[in-house]
């Protein structure tokens, strides 16, 4: 005897295998997105190398680019920033210019009145040359500090940290 499927069992195993569908298209994505990083490789400790020598790199700080390729969820770009470079004896310092008020953009001897000190214009925020914020003034820590190396007499900088210098 051969078992017949009514129409009632029909459109009911239908919509359960569509509705199953429907809810695996559904779950499989956010299950992806949750499980994903777990499978990404790390490179914190990428260093870029940029266009200037050590050899060239005074006590003054200068302005040195630098571009890495950053990645956004599935978009990639190619980012330009910079970082206030100095050398200190035989140390070589790298100092983010976001200043840490409002994430203006500091420059060196900004300020006419204050030659020797790092200057944010958006609320005449002033640091001293080793990032230390200055008291009385808008910022309330002192500026990031570029990991660096050398490879090749060329600079290299690495991951942005906290200050070590004060």
């Amino acid at each position: 005897m051969s078992q017949r499927v009514t129409r009632r069992q029909f459109l009911n195993y239908s919509l359960m295998g569509v509705g199953s569908f429907m809810a695996a298209t559904m779950v499989l994505p956010m299950g992806r997105f949750a499980v994903d990083p777990l499978f990404q490789t790390g490179s914190d400790s990428k260093m870029i190398q940029t266009s200037a020598k050590v050899s060239e790199l005074g006590e003054t700080p200068t302005k040195v680019d630098f571009k890495y390729e950053q990645k956004d969820g599935w978009y990639s770009s190619e980012v330009t920033d910079f970082a206030w470079v100095y050398k200190k004896g035989d140390k070589i310092i790298a100092l983010s210019p976001i200043c840490k008020h409002l994430g203006c953009t500091v420059t060196w001897a900004g300020d006419e009145s204050q030659p020797d000190q790092f200057f944010c214009p958006c609320h005449n925020g002033r640091y001293e040359k080793n990032g230390k914020n200055i008291a009385g003034t808008p910022p309330i820590s002192p500026l990031d500090q570029f990991e660096v190396g050398e490879k090749g007499g060329m600079l290299t900088i690495g991951a942005k940290g906290e200050n070590q210098l004060v």
